[in-house]
């Protein structure tokens, strides 16, 4: 069992939060939208994808189970 992140380009405002929280999984571009660097990252990065997800303020960002 897996996970995927999922980004809303529509509700992203760059306010970098998610960078901050897991640098490894996600960069704010200069046009100020996240740039999601990994997808479907490895289950040791659960934890920091959990927590960009909590504290995104425009909520833009989920995580959804894979097989």
């Amino acid at each position: 069992m897996g996970f995927r992140i999922e980004v809303d380009m529509d509700l992203c405002q760059g306010h970098g939060t998610c960078e901050g929280e897991a640098p490894d999984l996600f960069e704010v571009g200069k046009d100020r939208k996240v740039v999601l660097l990994d997808a479907c990252p490895a289950e040791a990065h659960r934890s920091a994808a959990e927590m960009a997800v909590r504290y995104c303020p425009t909520h833009a960002i989920s995580l959804v189970e894979t097989d």
